[in-house]
């Protein structure tokens, strides 16, 4: 197992993150409310990795009657979540916890949830063994997880697939994470022993997310992550950052049109 559990802590300590998890919520959680509902009523929900709790509060207003518990592993993101939750009381809590050593007993949770966390990892396939291991049989498990290589935009004045293998994914990997783990997923939960493995996609574009919303993503992710993806790939900074500002053109561009496929696995454990 590689020894650093988190090679992106500085970046997901940082307040680009904040605006990012709050972003991506507002974008993301219109069609991902619809694949929660599936799940039914589940007494106990674990929200790993939850950040700011953007999801966690979602969540409750979800599943009014469901005991929720977030965790994370940066404390600045908890006590954020834990002010935006107050109105919930008791049923809603966090704490800090490590993704990889979760200190929770077997079948602990009816329903346990991870998004955005998995590709910032490594060894992410053990994280989702301990998910496994924390959900009671017959139980779910809800993953989305990243696949850098599902995105497109167009028109831009650089190749984008290009400044994603050379910059953002080179840098994951020369760091110890990879942003393609998402196409993975369903293979690790059937190797896991889950049951009623799906795949389903958010597809954040701007025909259903709204452009300014979906720029302040790439407007956060920019901030954020340029100079440690120049510090770790042949990447110089200024080509980072106008390869950012290439794809946030195309999304602003009113006859631009630019895709973000999510994938979002469930699983029966």
């Amino acid at each position: 197992m590689t020894t650093n559990r988190n090679p992106q802590a500085a970046q997901m300590a940082d307040e680009s993150m904040v605006r990012n998890l709050a972003a991506q919520a507002q974008a993301i959680w219109p069609q991902e409310r619809a694949l929660f509902e599936r799940y039914g009523a589940p007494a106990r929900i674990l929200d790993l990795a939850c950040g700011t709790g953007e999801i966690t509060r979602r969540l409750a207003e979800l599943f009014p009657q469901a005991q929720i518990t977030g965790v994370d592993l940066e404390e600045t993101h908890l006590n954020t979540a834990r002010k935006s939750t107050a109105a919930f009381g008791p049923r809603v809590s966090f704490e800090k916890g490590d993704a990889f050593e979760l200190g929770f007993d077997d079948g602990s949770f009816e329903l346990s949830v991870v998004r955005h966390m998995l590709q910032a990892v490594p060894d992410a396939d053990r994280v989702l063994a301990q998910l496994k291991r924390v959900t009671r049989p017959g139980g779910r498990l809800h993953v989305l997880a990243e696949d850098y290589s599902m995105m497109h935009f167009w028109p831009v004045a650089t190749d984008t697939d290009e400044f994603w293998r050379l910059g953002p994914v080179t840098y994951a990997r020369n760091t110890g994470s990879d942003l393609r783990s998402g196409r993975k997923i369903f293979n690790w939960l059937s190797e896991l022993g889950c049951r009623d493995v799906r795949v389903d996609y958010v597809v954040c574009d701007i025909v259903r997310v709204e452009r300014e919303l979906f720029a302040s993503i790439w407007e956060a992710w920019r901030d954020g992550y340029t100079d440690v993806i120049a510090q770790n790939t042949s990447l110089s900074r200024e080509q980072v950052w106008e390869g950012w500002n290439d794809m946030i053109a195309a999304i602003r561009n009113p006859q631009g049109y630019a895709c973000w496929q999510i994938p979002v696995i469930s699983a029966v454990v």
